[in-house]
Parts: structure tokens; sequence; C-alpha cells
């Protein structure tokens, strides 16, 4: 599932700033880029994604940048200092008219102006509140797209019931129809035909192409999807695999359909359950 967070921590070695993003996968996939004083919290941070999230690939950046405080707080090299000055007077009186020196021009001379050594040690611990801090958030971005999602996911729902209600409402009119086709090529033949014999083939035939269960099927998948969308629980993989129970048996529909009007409503039906597997795709 699709989704997007950041967080950012104001700290005394700088700014922790984490980005985490996550796209459609079929399973977890969690990518970390971290600087290399969190490598010792690393397998912690991985851990603590994948027991937060479900699905998807899951790309976490965190970047420290030194703030204004920091720079400010940074001690100045005075031994440097003082032979920088001895060296510019030794030039100045070498150099005629030679422009004074600024001293912000000595703060910029590396090496003057230190800053102070970052302890890895302090940090990794707000780098773990602030890794679940913003973990949080892409669940909630996460949840607001699944509600979106689901309520797509309804209405195909809804529609695909329909057509389900009226191929119900539909199949005593094949099944007269079929048998009137039957009567009448049996009565453009010369040959008589027992009826108790013909009355057995419309029987047969009327198996064969009954659609019935293929409907119930499809009624009962409808349920049991809708039902899992109500769960809070992970249901992506299972949700996968009722949309190919749903497509089996509107295949099957369509492959069984005598009359043109179901066969309509079967390729309908195909049409929204694929709209249902790309959406599916999207759902942890």
């Amino acid at each position: 599932m699709t989704g997007f967070a950041r967080g950012e921590t104001a700290t005394p070695q700088g700014q922790l700033l984490w980005e985490v993003r996550s796209i459609n996968h079929r399973y977890l996939e969690v990518q970390l880029k971290l600087p290399d004083f969190c490598r010792a919290i690393e397998t912690d941070l991985r851990q603590l994604a994948t027991g937060q999230l479900g699905r998807g690939r899951v790309e976490a950046s965190l970047s420290l940048r030194a703030g204004e405080n920091r720079a400010a707080a940074g001690r100045i090299n005075l031994p440097l200092v003082r032979q920088l000055v001895g060296h510019f007077s030794t030039i100045a009186d070498e150099l005629r008219n030679s422009a004074a020196v600024s001293p912000l021009d000595v703060l910029r001379w590396p090496g003057v102006l230190e800053q102070e050594e970052l302890d890895p040690a302090a940090l990794l611990p707000v780098v773990a509140d602030t890794f679940e801090a913003v973990i949080a958030d892409l669940n909630a971005a996460r949840a607001r797209e699944g509600a979106r999602i689901g309520e797509m996911l309804e209405r195909r729902l809804v529609e695909i019931e329909g057509h389900v209600a009226e191929v119900v409402a539909r199949l005593p009119v094949v099944l007269t129809r079929i048998r009137e086709r039957l009567a009448e090529r049996v009565a453009a033949l010369s040959t008589p035909v027992d009826p108790d014999r013909l009355e057995q083939e419309i029987v047969l035939l009327a198996q064969k192409l009954d659609v019935s269960e293929e409907l119930d099927r499809l009624t009962a998948h409808l349920a049991e999807f809708r039902d899992n969308l109500k769960s809070d629980a992970p249901v992506g993989r299972r949700l996968d695999f009722l949309v190919q129970e749903l497509n089996r048996e509107a295949n099957t529909l369509a492959s069984k359909s005598a009359d043109a009007e179901t066969t309509r409503h079967a390729v309908d039906i195909k049409v929204l359950i694929e709209q249902i597997r790309e959406q599916v795709q999207n759902v942890e």
C-alpha cells in the first residue's frame, strides 16, 4: 500500500530527518538508508518496521543536518589563530598597501572553528524513538488510503451483486428458451422422436448449461470478500486468493452461458473483477 511520512527532530547534534515511503509489493520488504553511526541499531529498526507493517516495499532514509546552534557552539582553535596572525603580519610586512584581515576571514579558515564531536551513543535512542513515530505516521497515511480503496472495492462488489441478481432472475427464462429451441429442432426432423427420450435430453442439456452453482459460489465469495474488508488484520493475500476464485466462477459462467444477456453480464462481472484485482495489490 502506498504511503509517505516525514519526521524531523531537533537534537544538540543537529536535525534528525526521517523520510519513509511505501509502494505496492506482494510481500513486505524494508530498505534502510542510514548514517554510519546508526549501523549498530539497523537490525532493531528493521524489526520495528516489520512488526508494525504487513505488506509493501518500504524505503526509509535518515539524515543528520548540523543546526545553527551547533555551528555557533564550536570552539575556536586559538593556537591556529595565533599562527595565522603571525603569518598575516609577515605577509603584510612584505607587501605594500595590503588590506587588513577580517576576523570573519580568519573564522572561515579551515580548522579555526572546531565542531564538537558527535556522540553516536547519545543519538541512537532518539533515532529509534523518532523512527517508531514516523512509522506510526506512515501507518496512518496507509490507513487513509486503505479506507479510500475499501470504498471503491465495496462499490465494485455491489455492482457484481447486481449482475448476479439479474442472471439469477433470468435463469427460468433461459431454461424455457433452451427447451423451446430443442423442441423446434426436433420438430424439424423427419424422424419421429420418443417424447420421454426428448424430455431426458432436455433435462441433461439443462443440467449441463445450469449456472446456479456458479452464481451461488460467486455470491459466497463476495460475502467473504466483504467480511475480509471489515477485518483489522492484514488481508491483502487473502483478497488476492478470493479475486482468483471470483474470476474462476465468472469464466465458468461465461463458458456455460446459453444466452446473450447472461454472457453480457458475465463479461461485465469479469471487468469489475479485474478492477478489483488492480486495487487489491494496494491492500496490506
